[in-house]
């Protein structure tokens, strides 16, 4: 009888933190900035990315050191998963709080780690550093190849 995976058996607050790691699929979606509407609150992403986001690798340059460096950057905790609902909905942790499976292109998946890049579903070699864009005008650069969400209301 074949052993099923960990993110099948193990719940999120009870994963080793080498397993909760392993559940990064490295798309850097979470590395964009993002723009909610305060009326609908519908999420859009756009292309700006993280200062310290390497663009080719979609992994953080300082990821020990990012909250000290970035201080609104986003820790995941398993028991706030379901409150980051600007989190796309591709995301493993999303996935996993939500009952679902992950996708076919996703390492843990395929074994390999570039199959999210593979299968255009990394933000790779599409952003732009966040310090050469005006702030002010942040919503020139919303993208449509991520979908926009609905916040939860109840989150």
């Amino acid at each position: 009888m074949l052993e099923k995976p960990f993110w099948e058996t193990t719940p999120l607050d009870r994963m080793s933190r080498a397993q909760w790691e392993s559940l990064c699929d490295g798309c850097a979606r979470c590395c964009l900035t993002k723009i909610q509407n305060d009326f609908t609150e519908d999420i859009y992403y756009t292309n700006v990315a993280c200062h310290l986001l390497d663009d080719s690798s979609c992994r953080c340059t300082r990821y020990t050191e990012r909250q000290q460096l970035v201080p609104d950057c986003v820790v995941l905790a398993s028991d706030q998963v379901g409150k980051f609902t600007w989190l796309p909905d591709t995301c493993a942790y999303r996935l996993l709080d939500e009952g679902k499976p992950l996708p076919h292109w996703h390492p843990l998946i395929s074994g390999d780690s570039d199959s999210v890049h593979a299968a255009g579903m990394s933000v790779r070699g599409r952003t732009i550093a966040e310090n050469s864009v005006n702030e002010d005008k942040i919503e020139d650069f919303i993208i449509h190849w991520i979908p926009k969400t609905r916040a939860d209301k109840n989150a």
